[in-house]
């Protein structure tokens, strides 16, 4: 018998154990003690029934879902969730006006639940904000990104914000027990044993989900007590070779690894920076997004202190174009390693936006006439081009002329570093412009 033709088999309710199991009262959490410690604020605004609008901020199963329905049955509230993806204006518009004629005739709060509250578009939250003002509604949305990029200025400034962490391991595994022994909600009447670290061994590859661990144990239970066998580290980790890696390609989790793969290649750390993409493409990441940061790292971070960087990204996009997966990782692999290892400059990154910073400051100053091209008699005869120096005549370099606008005049933005092919362009630019250059 294989232990996924268990996989559907469920309390008679059809409900997974990670709901079954979801604590009903604060004495039931586990973990956050940051946030529903007895003295923290939260807890006590619970304990006192004025609960304000709050965003629950983490990753997924860490209790953002069970911390709204805790709070809507703590405060006697009437908890009703609303989806950000499946819901529009108008039935948030319906789900309002319900709530607004439940406080006035019974006196009741209506605690509304917005999962995925950064799938929200802007037309939704402008017709929240009102009743979220007017105190219609209490508000709690759950997101996995972080609520300043996803929630507009309004309605974020009139929520308060709690951040929510991955579950300990200790915590995990305290819900796995009390699963395993409660007969009522858990698994209790399954009656089934455990061997060893079974359930330390889902707790730590659970990754702090507590709803991944969960449905992990109730898997595992269903084979054991089908078998007659305990569970035991193998059953285990069987029942996990199916699950992914806790990566939410839109979430925040998506851009702390892009964050670490970048940086790990500007701190010249190869090893890092390879399990960093390999992390991204093993989570599913489109290899093309991976390439262009490769290619804008080559640019922004190598530059011309190795002018060979940025053609060995493009090699590597074009490589991949041609062979695909898996061969094509060979060149990201190849490409990766390079850009880790290599020197670094970001100076012509610098240069640009210096440049930017300096075109949005002034405007469109006028082209030195000197400098403009004169294809028309008259054009000419109005000076265009006139005391232009042709640097070739002059044998390569027209020593003193200038270039940029009269007004800025002497602006350096282009500055080479010590490293790399850098150090030449900074020798030869120095002899240019008459300066002193040490020679190595």
């Amino acid at each position: 018998m294989d232990l996924f033709d268990h996989a559907h088999e469920r309390d008679p309710e059809g409900a997974p154990l990670s709901e079954r199991m979801r604590p009903r009262s604060l004495a039931e959490m586990v973990g956050q003690r940051h946030v529903i410690g007895e003295h923290r604020l939260l807890a006590k605004a619970i304990r006192a029934d004025r609960v304000p609008s709050m965003l629950l901020w983490g990753p997924p199963g860490t209790g953002k879902t069970t911390l709204a329905r805790v709070v809507a049955h703590e405060t006697k509230g009437d908890f009703v969730p609303f989806s950000a993806v499946m819901g529009g204006v108008p039935e948030l518009r319906r789900l309002i006006q319900k709530a607004d004629e439940r406080r006035k005739l019974y006196g009741r709060p209506t605690i509304l639940f917005v999962d995925e509250i950064h799938r929200f578009n802007k037309a939704q939250q402008d017709a929240l904000l009102p009743h979220v003002e007017k105190g219609t509604v209490v508000l709690i949305g759950a997101t996995t990104e972080s609520p300043s990029f996803a929630v507009n200025a309004a309605l974020l400034s009139r929520a308060r914000v709690f951040r929510l962490e991955a579950l300990p391991p200790d915590a995990v595994e305290t819900l796995l027990r009390r699963a395993l022994k409660d007969a009522d909600r858990g698994l209790g009447k399954l009656g089934v044993k455990v061997e060893g670290d079974a359930l330390a061994v889902i707790a730590e590859l659970g990754r702090g989900d507590a709803r991944r661990s969960l449905d992990v144990l109730e898997l595992a239970a269903r084979e054991a007590a089908a078998s007659g066998n305990p569970i035991d580290e193998a059953l285990v980790r069987e029942a996990l070779a199916e699950k992914t890696l806790l990566y939410d390609k839109s979430g925040e989790e998506h851009y702390n690894v892009i964050s670490a793969f970048i940086k790990s290649m500007r701190g010249n750390d190869p090893d890092a920076a390879i399990y960093w993409m390999m992390r991204m493409l093993e989570a599913g990441d489109d290899p093309m997004f991976i390439l262009r940061r490769l290619i804008i790292f080559a640019s922004e971070d190598v530059g011309n202190a190795d002018p060979q960087a940025l053609q060995v990204a493009v090699a590597a996009d074009a490589a991949f174009r041609r062979l695909g997966m898996p061969e094509g990782l060979f060149a990201m692999s190849q490409c990766c390693t390079y850009l880790a290892s290599t020197v670094k400059s970001n100076a012509s990154y610098a240069a640009w936006t210096s440049a930017r910073d300096d075109v949005r400051e002034h405007g469109p100053l006028p082209v030195p006439m000197k400098l403009r091209n004169a294809p028309t008699k008259a054009m000419k005869e109005w000076g265009y081009g006139e005391g232009y120096r042709y640097p070739h005549s002059e044998g390569g370099h027209a020593a003193g002329e200038t270039y940029l606008p009269e007004k800025l005049a002497g602006r350096r933005y282009y500055e080479p570093r010590e490293a790399g092919f850098e150090i030449k362009i900074r020798r030869r630019l120095a002899r240019l412009r008459g300066e002193d250059v040490e020679e190595s």
